[in-house]
């Protein structure tokens, strides 16, 4: 039997081949029409170009968006934060043309001796004013009167895991009197520095920057 015929002898019908139709893509249809609609019409195509935008921003082509690095969040394992407010001075007294200015000495966690500045935390229901006064006393011995303020200096330091944000406000003050040897135990050394020498002598910067301030309104 023949390719094409029938058991019979005869000519088998030819077969119709259906013809599968695509599916659009979504959008595929307007996007026709608009062509068509610019090929007939001129200023189809100029009216186009004026169609705003959809909301939001289009990635551009051949930038990779950027991706949030995964990390730790900020802040965390560096602990709780405290903030403190403290009070000092600046104790001078002129021995002639020379001035001279009081500097303290602990030991710091190291062991080491650090001098500086009088000063410590203020108690309730006082001033920055009185503060200072106080502490003077206290931690050097001596009885002074404030004279001028001299800013403050704000720096961070860590206790048993808690970080510490303190300000001091320092004032300058002049020497009325007293004797170092009624200061508290908590400094190991007091002594009479010429200026010019304590503002190296300080061991913390933002101290000596105090000290260039007092040295400023005493020259």
């Amino acid at each position: 039997m023949s390719e094409g015929s029938t058991p019979d002898g005869g000519d088998a019908p030819k077969r119709k081949r259906r013809r599968r139709r695509r599916r659009r893509r979504p959008g595929s249809q307007a996007a026709t029409q608009t062509t068509q609609a610019q090929a007939s019409d001129p200023n189809a195509k100029e009216s186009a170009k004026q169609q705003p935008r959809a909301k939001g921003k289009q990635p551009s082509k051949g930038k990779k968006k950027r991706t949030k690095k995964a990390g730790r969040p900020h802040n965390q394992g560096k602990g709780p934060v405290q903030r403190e407010i403290s009070a000092g001075g600046v104790v001078y007294r002129r021995d002639g043309e020379e001035i001279e200015v009081v500097l303290a000495s602990r030991r710091t966690r190291r062991g080491e001796l650090a001098w500086g500045l009088a000063k410590g935390g203020i108690e309730e229901g006082e001033s920055h004013e009185q503060a200072a006064v106080r502490e003077v006393k206290e931690e050097t011995g001596y009885d002074a009167e404030i004279e001028a303020s001299l800013g403050d200096t704000r720096y961070f330091y860590v206790w048993e895991d808690t970080r510490i944000r303190k300000t001091v406000h320092f004032f300058l003050m002049r020497c009325t009197g007293g004797d170092p040897d009624d200061r508290d135990d908590e400094m190991e050394d007091v002594r009479w520095f010429p200026l010019d020498r304590a503002l190296k002598r300080a061991a913390y910067r933002g101290e000596r920057e105090v000290l260039g301030r007092a040295a400023d309104l005493l020259r």
